[in-house]
């Protein structure tokens, strides 16, 4: 297993480029990187992130790789593009073969340009949260979640859509990827939905559970149609049959099917939950990453999501230093 840090565009203040990001992860040990994208922004002095309103260039994803390279880092992963890039195949909009088509011109550009995985979501409405200042230990802050608080909540796509017509776009769309990613030697995977609840906005959150995650897997059996496995939010799906997290581990690492891992942890299975220090949650961590040692998962373990404490930056140069550094231990010991 191997160290990483992962970086989202357009969520960092000017004091963090990505140049200072990507020495930053080199100082503090760790040899690969996860880039995200949100927001679309194009290529900038801070920002690496390739131009293109429906579709990515392989000269610019090229270019983000060798930045990475630059620091003496390698390029595990490309996470998320814009959901303008393919709202209409989640939804089954009038624009989804269009946006099939700039899919894969991307992720043909993503395998060309020698960056091995492409990790997105199945969540047009996006992630929710209740609270971003909600209270933990000694005054920092953390993310958190309740659904109560979200009955009444406007529509956000102008209807509801139910989960047999998402189940029906969802596959749609891997039998037409999964061979391309094939033929480009590419793997990619869908990162759970966040938080993983049954609907919000109108909109049903398909990859909420162990049952729908085994679904997925098995619309195309490939090694290129796995999973983007963000540890913390599978550790909030709620499987009373088994073993929660434990058991996902273990099953999908048995298949190979984890293709990088957000370790990170929360304050309980289901909801509500509050995301917590890497240490204090209900994961088990030392008892996870055997798990993924035993299973012989070779990925990158990224943190993700660390509380806010006192004097750290927007990013949390603090706190995802703290992170690091148990992760780093955690290795050093299972390497052994």
């Amino acid at each position: 297993m191997r160290l990483g840090f992962n970086f989202v565009n357009g969520n960092n203040p000017g004091d963090t480029p990505l140049d200072r990001l990507l020495t930053f992860s080199a100082q503090y040990g760790a040899t690969d990187i996860v880039l995200q994208s949100y927001t679309g922004m194009g290529v900038g002095e801070n920002w690496a992130v390739v131009r293109g309103e429906s579709k990515w260039e392989l000269d610019d994803l090229v270019a983000v790789r060798k930045r990475v390279e630059s620091h003496g880092l390698h390029l595990e992963a490309l996470e998320n593009v814009p959901t303008a890039f393919y709202d209409h195949i989640m939804l089954g909009g009038p624009k989804r073969d269009e946006q099939i088509e700039n899919m894969i011109y991307t992720v043909r550009n993503i395998a060309r340009a020698g960056i091995p995985i492409f990790g997105y979501n199945w969540m047009p409405s996006g992630v929710w949260r209740n609270a971003e200042n909600s209270a933990n230990r000694a005054g920092t802050t953390v993310t958190a979640y309740d659904h109560s608080q979200h009955a009444d909540h406007a529509l956000t796509h102008g209807r509801e859509y139910t989960k047999e017509e998402m189940w029906a776009n969802l596959e749609y769309w891997i039998k037409i990827i999964t061979p391309v990613a094939e033929e480009e030697g590419i793997r990619i995977g869908i990162h759970p939905a966040d938080p993983p609840v049954d609907s919000v906005g109108g909109v049903p959150r398909l990859l909420n559970s162990f049952g729908a995650y085994k679904r997925l897997t098995e619309i195309v059996d490939s090694p290129s149609n796995a999973i983007e496995f963000c540890q913390g939010t599978f550790s909030e799906m709620d499987d009373a049959e088994g073993d929660g997290i434990y058991d996902m581990i273990r099953y999908f690492g048995e298949r190979k099917k984890i293709l990088y891992v957000h370790f990170r942890n929360v304050s309980n299975a289901g909801e509500p939950f509050v995301e917590e220090f890497i240490n204090t949650g209900h994961v088990d961590m030392i008892r996870a990453l055997k798990i993924y040692k035993e299973v012989g998962f070779e990925g990158v373990l990224v943190n993700d999501h660390v509380p806010v404490t006192a004097g750290d930056t927007q990013w949390g140069h603090q706190g995802r230093a703290y992170a690091n550094g148990y992760i780093q231990a955690l290795l050093d010991v299972f390497d052994d």
